[in-house]
Parts: structure tokens; sequence; C-alpha cells
């Protein structure tokens, strides 16, 4: 079973404008704790063998903040690789036929999403996404990236949203001729063979990759009722 994971650190975090100027996205903080906090804190409740980050855009920082928290960053340069890319870079590190990946610009709310997946996967899958329905996405103002058919097959569609969490074998990935590329390379051929597969998050979830998300994910955290 997946028992390591992936987390995407090295985006330049743009539509957060102002507030990247001087930090990376992952380092911004909700409810006072830097987003890659709340990603470690939901992947640590796994007990994964081992947690690799990477990293590019003001990597130092990212590195002098997971000093001593036993995650391995890999630093992107030149330059940045993209998610699939920077996956297939940090392979060797991984050391894993399937793998955990998770973007670090978002909040949950509700069950363990990781272990969600953990439990739903199954050995002869190829990739299995992380979605939410789309009355259940805060912070998210475009339609949906999918929808999830009766027995589990995802295609393209506009009825949830792909969360950033995923498993994902690692040999589809080093296979893929380039060295910078989207993950939604990969998708793209799996949706086309029928192989793409999604499970929904019953709980809330929060994009926070722009300056707006942050309150909405720090009242999603304070809701009582959520």
């Amino acid at each position: 079973m997946p028992d390591t994971v992936m987390l995407f650190a090295a985006g330049f975090g743009t539509r957060m404008g102002a507030l990247t100027e001087d930090r990376p996205k992952p380092l911004i903080e909700v409810a006072g704790t830097p987003l890659i906090d709340h990603a470690l804190r939901l992947a640590r409740a796994i007990t994964p063998r081992k947690i690799v980050t990477n990293a590019h855009y003001r990597a130092e920082q990212i590195i002098d903040h997971l000093s001593g928290q036993q995650v391995e960053v890999l630093v992107e340069s030149p330059k940045i690789l993209d998610t699939g890319g920077g996956l297939k870079a940090a392979l060797p590190l991984l050391d894993a036929e399937a793998v955990f990946t998770m973007n670090t610009d978002a909040i949950w709310k509700g069950p363990n999403p990781f272990a969600l997946l953990h439990d739903a996967w199954q050995d002869d899958m190829k990739a299995l996404l992380l979605c939410v329905p789309c009355e259940r996405a805060a912070g998210h103002d475009a339609r949906g990236d999918l929808d999830i058919l009766p027995d589990g097959r995802a295609v393209w569609g506009t009825k949830t949203v792909f969360t950033g969490l995923q498993i994902i074998r690692t040999d589809i990935v080093a296979n893929h001729p380039a060295s910078v590329f989207s993950l939604k390379a990969i998708w793209d051929d799996l949706e086309a063979d029928g192989t793409l597969r999604a499970i929904a998050y019953p709980g809330q979830w929060c994009d926070v990759g722009h300056p707006e998300g942050i309150a909405l994910a720090e009242a999603l955290l304070d809701d009582p009722d959520v």
C-alpha cells in the first residue's frame, strides 16, 4: 500500500499577489499556521514512511522551515519543473511503486483525506484522485474538473473539483518522456483509456491559492456546524 508522500511547494504563488513577494505560498499562514504545516499534519496522521517536498521560489525559506522535521527537500534549479516534472525528479528519493501527492494550498474540514484515499486504493489502479463536489468547495469560482462515474472512473466534467491530493503509480511518471510537464498530461492519457479513478471527499475543502481564500479557510475551520 502507498506509504510515501510528495508535497508540492515549488510554485511562485502569483495569484497571492503581494503576499508572496517575500515568502513562498506554502509559508502563508491560515489560522496562525503555515499552509505546509496544515498539509503535514494531515499526512503524518497516516504515519508515512517518507515525506518529500520540492522547492524553487525562495527555496531557502522552505528548507529553513522544515529543518528538523524529517522532510526531505528537493530544490528545483535552475528551472521549475511543474507538478509532473517535480514528481519525476523526486522519484529516487521517494523510492516507491505508488505515492501520495498533495498540493499545499488548501484547507480541509472532515475525515482525514489521506486515510480515505489509502483505504480506497487498489493495487491495479494507476491513479486515484480525491475530488470534492462543487457545493463543498470554498474559494473555487470556476466550474468543476471531473465527473465520477458509478464504477469509479473519472472523466473530465463539471460536478467535482480536484482537491490536489491523489495516489499515483510512479512507473507512469518515470516513463513520461518530458522533464518539465504537468501531471494533467498523465491524467489526460488515463482518462482517455478509461483508467483514471476518483472518489469524492465527504467533508469541506477550501482553495487557498488566492488572498480571499485565507479568510474563507479560517471561517471554515472556525465553523462549529461544519
